[in-house]
């Protein structure tokens, strides 16, 4: 198995250069330029040219990359036009709460999910699977944002329980307080990202928990007199999972895109929020800095779904 790994690693380097290059052009595509109103409002067009200039945004775009990429092997990402500083520190500062808020996404997706579908797969037909069945619908029918914008006003203004921006209160101060303020500003989008995103763990855990139950090892153990307690624990449980082992990677990569929309609506200065900044006032490195790594996440997405795939079930092995 490790040779496969490591050889799905080496087959990520081609990838990523080819998605550099091609989020590289596109990027320089955009209209506008990262100057612009950004130093002075008054600033004159010569200014602005001889920023342009000296930043060498005039240069070929092929010209530009070479740049970006010999500063890359030298751990040099280049600087944000709008931030003033290293895009590797800038991201490094955003990816903290962006994997936090993550984190405690995916702990609370699952803990909700999981449950939700073993018990709507054990209840097939009844009104218990009736209710998980609509709530997953529901869910899956209405927009993320939507979800986001709505729970927001419910419980962010109208019901005043949660803070709607930010990711530590101002007047916290001391480690203690600072964690448990940085926990209260997560609990809102987290609970809102969890309660979206478990109605495909739902759906796959009721699928899989109903063909076990109805598979022929199933039935041999019942005709043996097995207890139907012990059968789900150690005949349809474990195969119920497969196809949520092989979802987990992909959640983890949807998560952190879905951060997109969470750390906007709730100005969360995560790493989403910085992209989209960033696409705003063309701040061209750290763009191109942000989409490498989130490809970079989906690629190992995938090979972590594949490798926990392997895990579940001892008689598939990547190869």
């Amino acid at each position: 198995m490790w040779k496969t790994i490591l050889r799905r690693v080496l087959i990520m380097i081609p990838e990523l250069v080819i998605l550099s290059v091609i989020v590289f052009i596109i990027s320089k595509q955009l209209p506008g330029d990262p100057f612009t109103g950004s130093i002075n409002p008054k600033a004159s067009m010569s200014q602005i040219h001889h920023l342009m200039r000296i930043n060498g945004l005039y240069d070929p775009w092929y010209q530009q990359y070479w740049n970006w990429v010999v500063s890359l092997f030298h751990g040099n990402l280049g600087n944000s036009y709008q931030y003033q500083e290293p895009v590797t520190r800038l991201i490094a500062e955003r990816a903290v709460n962006t994997f936090w808020l993550s984190f405690l996404t995916m702990i609370m997706t699952y803990a909700i999910g999981l449950p939700m579908g073993l018990y709507a797969g054990r209840h097939e037909g009844k009104l218990q699977d009736a209710l998980v069945r609509i709530y997953t619908y529901v869910t899956m029918s209405i927009p993320f944002f939507v979800v986001l914008v709505i729970g927001c006003w419910i419980f962010g203004y109208d019901l005043n329980l949660f803070p709607t921006n930010g990711s530590v209160s101002p007047s916290a101060s001391g480690f203690l307080p600072v964690v448990l303020s940085k926990i209260y500003h997560m609990i809102l989008p987290a609970t809102l990202g969890a309660l979206f995103a478990t109605s495909g763990i739902t759906q796959y855990l009721r699928s899989g928990v109903i063909d076990a139950r109805k598979s022929n090892y199933v039935k041999t153990a019942q005709a043996k007199g097995v207890p139907m307690k012990d059968i789900y624990k150690h005949h349809i449980m474990r195969n119920a999972f497969l196809p949520i082992a092989a979802f987990a990677g992909y959640s983890i990569v949807g998560v952190l895109g879905g951060s997109l929309f969470t750390e906007q609506i709730f100005s969360y200065p995560g790493m989403g929020l910085l992209f989209l900044n960033a696409v705003n006032f063309r701040d061209y490195t750290v763009m191109t800095a942000l989409v490498l790594l989130y490809g970079f996440l989906s690629l190992l997405g995938t090979l972590l779904s594949d490798i926990a795939l392997s895990v579940v079930d001892p008689r598939i092995r990547v190869e």
